[in-house]
């Protein structure tokens, strides 16, 4: 007798593979590529919460006193959770990850979705690389927006090394779809 998951188990499970499966696909067809220049990223519209720069990635907003937007926040607060370790404290890099400040002034949206589920291995002739994939681990997946609005916002020099002072609210439209990606009711 097949085993049944509850319906919002089944329905993040089923999330987390079709993104996997297309963050592969990506990759194996070589779509993953960098931009000689990285996008504008001044925010130009807002969707409950969350900016987007013209061309509708997600970016950062950083308001005259230093009021960050939440997405900015979480992804600091994300970015030390998982990422740190590997990629610095400051996202300036180690002797074995790159520095991610640096990668986002000229990787696009798609690609670092790309990257950060399927991951990505880097050889050369001193040394291996290998940025394993975090597409099934909720608390990357569920969160990647935030980590890439971070980073754009750190790649810009729009927020510094420590935690953001004040940020905006977390929005409605942001708490139901972190609830619905982390499979809570």
């Amino acid at each position: 007798m097949p085993v049944r998951l509850p319906p919002n188990v089944e329905d993040k499970l089923l999330r987390i593979i079709c993104f996997v499966a297309a963050a592969i696909v990506l990759v194996a067809s070589g779509g993953i590529s960098f931009a000689e220049d990285a996008a504008d990223p001044a925010a130009v519209k807002s969707e409950d919460g969350k900016y987007l720069d013209k061309d509708g990635s997600p970016t950062f907003k950083v308001a005259s006193d230093g009021t960050v937007d939440w997405y900015t926040y979480s992804g600091y607060r994300r970015y030390h959770s998982e990422c740190h370790v590997c990629h610095g404290p400051d996202g300036m890099g180690s002797t074995y990850a790159p520095a991610l400040r640096d990668t986002l002034k000229t990787m696009g949206y798609g690609d670092f979705l790309g990257v950060v589920a399927s991951g990505r291995k880097n050889v050369n002739s001193s040394q291996e690389n290998v940025m394993p994939a975090f597409g099934d681990n909720p608390n990357v997946a569920c969160y990647m927006d935030d980590l890439y609005v971070y980073l754009r916002a750190r790649a810009n020099d729009a927020v510094g090394r420590v935690r953001p002072a004040k940020h905006e609210d977390k929005s409605k439209a942001y708490t139901e779809a972190e609830n619905s990606c982390m499979g809570n009711r």
